[in-house]
Formats: structure tokens, sequence, C-alpha cells
């Protein structure tokens, strides 16, 4: 006999869904509590179904509602549904797929793929062959119900439907997918092709087996009347090119041609999965050959691409030109992740690097959606990165055009190309520069505010050029206009404004000293003016301003101007404010650039700092215990105050000894250090380092207890976490002298084994090089034996690192151990010469060190062994040693051959290293 519902309480059920679309608060209220209540009775999710299934007099919202509550409790507390009701359920899932509205045949498929991936789909056999089954019904309803449920359980359970667990039902379903890429409804077809795009990624057998069935169908399909049908068919084709581009290249040209018709699709769906094809073949090393010849037609569909819509100048209140006394909506403002801090050392010839372009995403942040625009502008990125120079004869003459074209929106779009070309192109690009920056410049007062906005972004990426021209050329002009636009009466520009701004002080630097002034009052009367939202950008340029000139802004009136705002809203956030985060980052860069100037701020900041790490700790503590009555912390708080007492260590460097004296700083730092939290135990380490160095009175009593946490932390699995530890045992090193000697074996075996691994991150290994240098530097007797397992990657690591305290401590440590073990260098003495002679100006007593151990090598060899080993050295590194170390090598003069040889041996050192 069926389950049949009892009439009181079926009425209590509907009133219940009723209520339940109200849209007053208090009524959703007694909604939850008496969801909870209802939940008690086992029989409750029955009626649920029921009303989804059966009750055809409700309305269909009320219907589909029901279906959503009872689909919920399958997620919450399925395992602990009587059979009898799982049974229920099930039954009445598979008999109503094909109800008459789409609405509830939607909501019962989802039903079904939330009960399947509740690790049902092998405890309900008879599902998948079931719904294979319905989709040979006559039953348009039917056959399109069972496809909606197979395409949901696709997508959440691919990986599953590939394996042995349930006998790779895919063996059966793709085949039969297949079959209906021809049926007569737009709708079933789509359905198809969707199930089986969900295993391509994952290279699925079944679907391997029959690629070239899928590659013909799809091109069968390639012309369809149905935007969804065309979109799952551009979507399969991007999908193909990544993991099956030997099916797709003997039709590379026809594939061409059809994504440049479907990038220029009337729906913009299609285009934008079709411009997808751009970026993803981008990345495939045959796209130079197979595109080249079709750039003429590519690059203006990518560049029309690149004009707003209408509804995106609508969705961006385009037309509103000043809104900045309009307060932000709390949905504006995206969540701040906090980078933590890490140790990095200087390189010769350094320059901020470009890697961190990809985040500057182009402008239009509130259309955060990913749409036509936005991927036209990043397929024109990468080709330029691909192609070069060779992009630029198809696209400067169309640059002319929309550049000076009376239309602002497709002006913009001109300034945008331009834009997004900036890295890819720069070469090709200088020769324009001094025409282009100044016409760009002028943009920045245009009346249209996404026009400001787009300048704003474009310029900066140009920053690196403008920087190397004399600065009353350009950076001048485009300095006071930007910081003209940073007061802008619009947000987006203001915002805009700011993070431009931030890109030029990082490539500029110390030029901007001169204008320290303006910059801060500009920056300054920004504070009084900015909405919520910019004010967190605003924070970024002032801390990056103080990365950039360091120093010179200790000079009291600069305090005067900066100081005051910032303390100001210091005091206004409480404790659990989340825009704590980004005013920490920037006190953090301003404290450790105005050292002795934070003095007067230091007090107040740093007590903070302290009882923010305590508290997070505290409550992380009691989530710990009773994780039913507490929330976990975000320990964001407490990675920032500590990253921030870092930046006021190294600012106030011995200053701070008062301050830590009278705080239980060492007590929560070895707490901290064992957090389980990578980004905790990253942070803790890097204050570990700087307090090291400022005051190691206060961290020496702790070493017994510290040592041993480092040591399990040089685990190169956590890249970061790894790096900052073993930067602190470096410093604690240099610290403890020779009293290190009982703590080398914890840490030297792990470091070596750092050193030799393949593929380990530049930074990492430069400070690992330093750190063994400096523990050979301290106990030489107990780390030179090992000299053999690490001198050749320790020479090439240290060899591009400028000359500074660290490489010196650590080179003398390298000398020290020669001279312990002299025979562990032997066989890699080509690299240790060539780490000397990256030398520039080393002290004089550490020159001398390298002069006793390469003269001793040379006669320790005998003058013609010397000849012969000297032989592969590369002229610059012969004529290095010769001039300052003054041994004499043998220059022969050589034919081409010679040359050739001498090259190589250059080649190979470099790839040494």
């Amino acid at each position: 006999m069926d389950w049949q519902p009892d009439e009181q309480g079926l009425q209590q059920v509907l009133q219940l869904l009723k209520d339940s679309q109200s849209p007053n608060t208090a009524t959703q209220r007694i909604v939850q509590d008496k969801l909870k209540q209802l939940n008690q009775f086992p029989d409750f999710n029955n009626y649920l179904i029921f009303v989804l299934t059966r009750l055809k007099s409700e309305d269909e919202p009320t219907r589909s509602l029901s279906g959503l509550i009872l689909k919920n409790n399958v997620k919450a507390h399925y395992q602990s549904f009587p059979p009898p009701v799982a049974d229920f359920i099930k039954q009445e899932c598979l008999n109503n797929i094909g109800d008459a509205s789409s609405l509830i045949r939607a909501t019962i498929g989802i039903l079904i793929t939330t009960i399947a991936s509740k690790g049902e789909l092998q405890m309900w056999p008879e599902l998948l062959p079931q719904l294979c089954n319905l989709l040979n019904s006559e039953d348009y309803n039917t056959c399109e119900g069972a496809f909606g449920a197979l395409q949901k359980i696709c997508e959440d359970s691919s990986e599953l439907l590939d394996s042995d667990a349930l006998n790779r039902p895919l063996n059966i379903m793709i085949p039969k997918f297949l079959q209906f890429f021809k049926h007569c409804s737009p709708k079933i077809r789509s359905h198809a092709i969707a199930c089986v795009n969900q295993f391509i990624m994952d290279r699925a057998q079944a679907l391997m087996d029959n690629i070239d069935t899928f590659i013909e169908h799809l091109f069968a399909l390639a012309v369809d009347d149905d935007p969804e049908v065309r979109k799952n068919v551009c979507r399969a084709l991007v999908m193909l090119l990544e993991v099956r581009i030997d099916r797709l290249i003997p039709h590379m040209h026809s594939i061409i041609q059809y994504m440049l018709q479907r990038t220029q699709d009337h729906d913009e769906n299609v285009a934008l999965e079709a411009c997808e094809f751009w970026l993803t073949l981008a990345e495939q090393p045959i796209c130079k050959e197979v595109l080249a010849s079709h750039l003429l037609q590519l690059i203006p569909i990518l560049v029309n691409g690149m004009k707003y819509s209408e509804i995106d100048i609508i969705l961006l209140k385009g037309d509103v030109e000043e809104d900045e006394a309009v307060p932000d909506s709390e949905q504006d403002i995206k969540p701040r992740f906090h980078k933590s801090r890490t140790v990095t050392l200087p390189h010769e010839a350094e320059r901020p690097d470009g890697s961190e372009d990809a985040e500057d995403d182009d402008d239009d942040d509130a259309l955060s959606d990913w749409n036509l625009r936005k991927c036209s502008a990043a397929a024109l990125d990468v080709l330029a990165n691909v192609f070069r120079e060779e992009l630029l004869p198809h696209l400067l003459p169309l640059l002319k055009g929309l550049l000076f074209h009376p239309e602002w929106v497709v002006k913009e779009s001109g300034i945008l190309v331009l834009g997004a070309i900036a890295e890819g192109c720069m070469q090709g690009m200088v020769p324009y520069l001094p025409e282009l920056i100044p016409h760009l410049i002028q943009c920045l007062s245009d009346k249209k505010a996404l026009v400001r906005s787009i300048a704003c972004w474009t310029l900066s990426r140009y920053a690196h050029w403008v920087v190397s021209q004399p600065p009353d050329m350009h950076l001048k002009p485009l300095m006071t206009e930007l910081l003209k636009r940073i007061l802008d009466g619009n947000k987006r520009v203001q915002e805009a404004a700011c993070s431009a701004f931030a890109t030029l002080e990082e490539e500029a630097c110390t030029e901007l000293v001169p204008y320290l002034s303006y910059i801060l009052d500009t920056l300054v009367f920004a504070f009084g003016k900015y909405q919520h939202k910019n004010l967190l950008i605003l924070y970024d340029a002032i801390g990056t301003l103080a990365d950039s000139v360091g120093h010179h802004l200790n000079q009291p009136e600069y305090i005067q101007k900066l100081m005051p705002p910032l303390i100001q809203k210091w005091n206004e956030l409480k404790d659990e404010d989340k825009d704590l985060f980004p005013l920490l980052e920037c006190l953090s860069s301003v404290a450790t650039a105005l050292q002795s100037g934070f003095l007067p701020y230091c007090e107040p900041v740093y007590q903070r700092c302290v009882t923010l790490v305590q508290k997070t700790l505290a409550q992380a503590m009691m989530y710990t215990q009773h994780p039913e009555q507490y929330e976990a912390p975000d320990k964001d708080f407490m990675i920032v105050a500590l990253d921030l007492l870092s930046g006021l260590a190294e600012g106030l460097g011995g200053h701070v000894e008062q301050l830590v004296a009278r705080s239980n700083i060492m007590t929560l730092l070895f707490q901290c250090m064992q957090d389980s939290m990578p980004e905790v135990r990253q942070s803790s380490f890097a204050l570990l380092g700087d307090l090291t160095k400022a005051c190691f009175i206060h961290v020496k009593p702790c070493i017994a207890e510290f040592m041993p946490i480092l040591g399990t932390n040089l685990n190169p699995e956590f890249i970061s976490v790894c790096n900052n530890a073993t930067w602190a045992i470096g410093e604690i090193c240099m610290q403890m002298g020779a009293e290190m000697q009982p703590y080398v074996q914890m840490v030297l075996n792990n470091l070596v084994e750092i050193i030799n691994r393949p593929n380990t991150p530049k930074t990492l290994l430069e400070n690992t090089a330093i750190t063994i240098g400096r523990l050979g530097y301290v106990c030489p007797q107990e780390v030179a034996p090992m000299l053999q397992q690490f001198i050749r990657p320790w020479c090439t690591s240290l060899r591009n690192i400028r000359d500074n305290e660290e490489k010196d401590s650590a080179f003398r440590g390298i000398c020290m151990m020669i001279g312990v073990n002299p025979g562990g260098v032997v066989q890699d003495f080509i690299f240790f010469c060539d780490a000397v002679a990256s030398w520039v100006s080393p002290k004089d007593d550490l020159r001398d060190m390298f002069y006793k151990i390469l003269h001793g090598f040379k006669d320790q060899v005998g003058e013609e062994n010397w000849q012969q080993f000297s032989e592969q050295f590369p002229p610059l590194l012969k004529e290095r040693l010769a001039a300052f170390y003054g041994v004499s090598v043998c220059v022969v003069v050589r034919g081409v051959a010679g040359e050739h040889a001498a090259s190589r041996s250059r080649r190979v050192l470099v790839e040494g290293g």
C-alpha cells in the first residue's frame, strides 16, 4: 500500500510553504523554527515529496519550493532517513521525472542528483538504467526530464561514472548520449552535448574510444539554429583544444573559421564561449603556426568585442559622472585576503617583475562577471605575448581610428586595446609612446568617467617606460594628472587612479622623492573624501609609497602630514573590523620606512597587535575545545598583526626592545609557530627573524624551545613557511655564534636536502644557501663534512645576489668550511670560482679569504693542471679572476671552433646556475 498523507498534516505543510515565500523577516524566522520541529518527524519528508510530485492542484513555485526544502534535508541528514522514506522519495522522483512543468522536472532532477551525490549512486543501482531507458520515451517531457537529471548527475559525479565502482556505466551512456545529438528538439540536443562535455577534461576512456564520432557530431551541429546548442558546441571545442588537440589539428583551419564567426554571434553567451577558444589556443605550442594567417580577421573581431555593450553601461552606471558622496553598499566590497610576509633577497639588476600583472584586471570590477569585453581583452593580451611585434601591423591602423574617435564608447575601447597589448608588444610600441602617452594623459581629463578610469589603467601598464624617460617629459605630467584623478568626483575613477598610482610608485621608487610633499597632500586629502571601498585601496597606495621611497619618508613635515589621519582611522576601527587588515598592512610599510620616525606612535600600535594575536589564539583554543559553542576565529587578524610587529621590529630596530620586554610576545610567538595554519607559521617565523635582529636578548632564552619547531618546518611542501623558517635560522646563527653547535644537526640535513631538490623556487634556494653558509660560519667543524653534498647548488644559488651583509656572512662560512674540508670543493671548484667572481666589491678580509683559496688550489694542483682546468672558464670569468685575484689563467687565441667551445662551457656554467 502506497504512503498517503494525513489531511491535517498536509494542510500544515502547505501553510508552511506559503509562509516561507513571505518577504517578512519575522515570518521567515517562525518558518525556520517550524522546519526544525517538523524535521523531528521522519515522514515530514514524505509530505514534501508528495507536494512536489502529486499535488498538481498547487501552484508550481509552491511545489518546487517543497522539493528544494527536501533537497536541503537530503543534503543535511539523508543518512538518518528511515529506508521506507528514502525508497518512497526515490520511487516518486523516477515516476514523475516527466512532469508537465519544466520547473518541476528541473526540481526533481536536482533532488535526484543530490541523493546520488550522498553516496547513493552505488546504493541505487536502478537509477542510471532507468534514466537512460526513459530517454527513449516518445513523450518529450519524460525524455527532457530524464536528460536534465542525467546532466546534473554527470556534472556532480563525473569521476564516479568512469570508475570500476559502478562497472563503468559511461561505456553505455556516452554512445547513448551521442545518438541524441541529432534529436529534433534543441533542448534535448543541448542536454546531450552538455552531458558528454562533462567528461572531456578528465579524458574519460569511454569518450576517448568514441572521440572521432563525437567530433564528427559536433561539426554537424556547428550551424545549429539554437544558441544553447551552439554554446555547448563551442565549449566542447575549447576543451578538446586543451586535451585532444591531436584530433583537431587536421580540421584546424575550418575550426578557426567557425570560431571567428561564433565570436561575433548575436547571442553574447555563444560569443563568450567562442572567445575562450583564442585564450586556450594561445597556450598551445602550435598557436603561432596555425593562427598567423588568420590574424587579419581575428584582431578586428577581438577589438570590436572590447567595446562596452549597452547593458554593461547601464550596470556600470556609465552615465553617472559624480557619485563620490554616495556611500558604498557592503556587497560592492570584495573580501580582502592578506598576503603573509615572505623574506626575499635583493638581486642584480632587479626591477619589479611583471608577474603581478595577471591580477591587475583591466578595469570594470563591478562587472566582475566574466563577459565578452573582458574575454576579448584577455585574449588580445595573451596573443600579444605570443606574436609580440607581429601583431602590430594588424592593430596600429585600427588603433588610430579608435583612439581619436568622437564616440566615447569607441575611444574607450581603443584605450583598453592599448593597455591589453602593453606587456606583449612593448618593444614595438616604444617608437609610438612619445606621442601616445601625452594623448593618454589628456584622456585622464575626459568628460566621461569610464574613459578617465580606463586611461588610468592603460597608463599604469606603460609606467615602466614612463619612468625610464627623463622625469620632466612624462613622469611629472602623468603624476600630476593621476593625483588629480585620485581626487576625482567619480568613485570608479578614484579607484582606477589609486591603483595606477600604486603601480607608478613601484616603478618610480625614489624618483618620487622630490614630489613627496605634493603626493602626501593629495593622499591625505583623499582620506576625508573617500567612501569605504576606495579607502581600502588608498591604504595600499600609501603603503606602496612607503615601500618605494623608504627612509626618505622619515622627515618631520611628511610624518606630520601622514600619521595623524592614519592613527585617527586606527583608533576608529574596532578589533573585529576587517578594515584593520589593509590598515595594518599599510602601517607595517610605513613603520619600516619611517624607522625611528615611527617611535612616537609605536606603543599603542604595538600593544594592539599583541592584543589581536592574544585574542585570536584564545578564540582558537575555545573553538578547539568546544566547537559546538564557539565559532572558529578569523586568523587573518593574527597574521596581519604578526606582520605589523615584523614591520615595527624592522623599522625601529633596537628601539623595539623595551616594547618586547613589557609584553608576552615571545610566549604568544611560541604558540603561533605551532599553529595548524601555514600562513600563521609563515608570519611567525618572519617576526622571529626580525626580533632576532632587533633584540636577541629576548629571543635567546627561548632558543632551546624554538629550534626543534624551526627544524620541523623545513618542509618545502609549504614553500613560504619553509622559506621564512630557513631565514630565521640564519639570523639566529649570526647571534648565537658557536653556541649554535647543539642545534646544527636539528636543521642541517633538511637544509641540504632542500638545496638539492629539483624545481625549488629561487627565493627558497637563496635563503637556504645563505643559512647553510651562516651555519658553517659559526660551526664550521659540524657543517664542513657535508660540503661536497651542497657546494654546487650553493654556488649557483648565490651567484646572482647583490653584495650585501647576508651574502657576506654566507661566503665567509663557505671559506671557513673549505678551510676545514678542502676536499669537499675540489670536484666543483669551477662553480666556486664563478660564485666568487659574482662579487663586485667584497670587504678586504673576505677578498683575502678568496685569494688564499684560489691560489691555494692553484698551487696544490700545479701550474699545468691549473692551465688545463682554467681552459674551461668562460672569458668573462677568466678576466674577473685575473683582475681581482691575480689568478693568471691561460688565455689562448682560438679560431672559431675554440670560441664555440668557450661559449659552450659558459652555457654549461649558466645552466648549472
